[in-house]
């Protein structure tokens, strides 16, 4: 799902920095979140929540209030779902204004899944632009 995020928004001529939260130090991708225009930030659920490796982070964000911000959740999820729409509230608590992605999949994604994902993109890129 994120690669297909990125993928659409490259498309349309935008710079994308993908991170992994369990690979990358926090600090260092909280820099590039605060010189960027735009966050998506994905998840699995877990207990009917953010995985605990992603929580902390918009956790982290709340503290700082980045400024002219959009953001979007997305996830995969098994019987119910939950991630995405606590990552949103996340990053509505940090001022970060949330677009609505619908973007929470049960189970893996299907290619219309991934399609839908692209799709999405354009829009967060149309914002940017």
């Amino acid at each position: 799902m994120a690669h297909s995020l990125a993928d659409g928004i490259i498309s349309e001529s935008i710079e994308v920095k993908l991170y992994n939260l369990t690979k990358s130090d926090q600090s260092d991708i909280v820099k590039e979140v605060l010189d960027a225009k735009a966050l998506l930030i994905g998840s699995p659920t877990l207990n009917n929540g953010m995985f605990p490796t992603v929580a902390g982070f918009p956790c982290y964000l709340k503290g700082l209030k980045p400024k002219d911000k959009i953001g979007a959740a997305f996830g995969s999820h098994g019987w119910a779902g939950g991630a995405v729409k606590a990552a949103q509230q996340e990053l509505g608590q940090a001022g970060i204004e949330v677009l609505d992605s619908n973007l929470a999949i049960r189970f893996v994604p299907d290619k219309d899944e991934i399609q839908i994902c692209f799709d999405f993109s354009k829009t967060i890129a149309g914002r940017i632009k």
